[in-house]
């Protein structure tokens, strides 16, 4: 398990993931709706992950949503790199009642982020708007290639869950073992 920790005027972050876990979570960010979202993305990836974050959520949810995704890519691309006997490339597509979102991913060390979800308003308390911004810090600071696309959806609740478990079930795949590939790169580093 790799732990970092990240403080700054506006959170104060802990983050221990095992990427080779079975999905056990313990997760405390402050905010409710994105607890809810990490707990479901460890479920899924089958990612170990302790995380707690302190931020000023009584100015607003924004620092805390965002920097959680800079930790835990940051974290996450500790574990990944250099991509060495890994599948690489992973990819799904999550129905969540009417909704399905699917998601492609490559764990390049080149990030790039493609978000078409067409979620606006709140869920409850949450700022729908804070996904995509989760969503840019997670890859970024990942280092991977990834692009969720919303299929079809009317409940943004479900349209954004699906989209977390998207991404973690095409993680899961791409980080699958398989020692036949090597590095899984023609420039023989990833």
């Amino acid at each position: 398990m790799i732990t970092k920790t990240r403080t700054t005027k506006e959170t104060d972050i802990t983050v221990s993931l095992d990427i080779n876990g079975t999905g056990k979570s313990n997760i405390n960010t402050g905010v409710g709706f994105l607890d809810h979202m990490l707990e479901s993305f460890s479920k899924h990836s089958l990612i170990d992950l302790d995380l707690t974050c302190k931020g000023d959520t009584h100015i607003d949810d924004h620092h805390s949503v965002e920097d959680v995704g800079i930790v835990l890519g940051s974290v996450l691309a500790q574990t990944l790199y250099p991509v060495k006997n890994m599948e690489r490339f992973g990819s799904a597509n999550i129905v969540m009642d009417e909704a399905c979102v699917s998601c492609d991913l490559d764990l390049s060390n080149r990030p790039f982020l493609v978000y078409e979800l067409s979620v606006s308003g709140k869920v409850g308390q949450f700022d729908t708007e804070l996904v995509e911004e989760f969503f840019r810090a997670f890859a970024l600071n990942a280092r991977i290639s990834m692009h969720i696309i919303e299929c079809r959806g009317k409940n943004k609740h479900h349209i954004i869950e699906a989209a977390f478990k998207a991404v973690a079930v095409a993680l899961r795949r791409a980080t699958a073992k398989n020692e036949r590939v090597g590095i899984p790169s023609t420039k023989d580093v990833l």
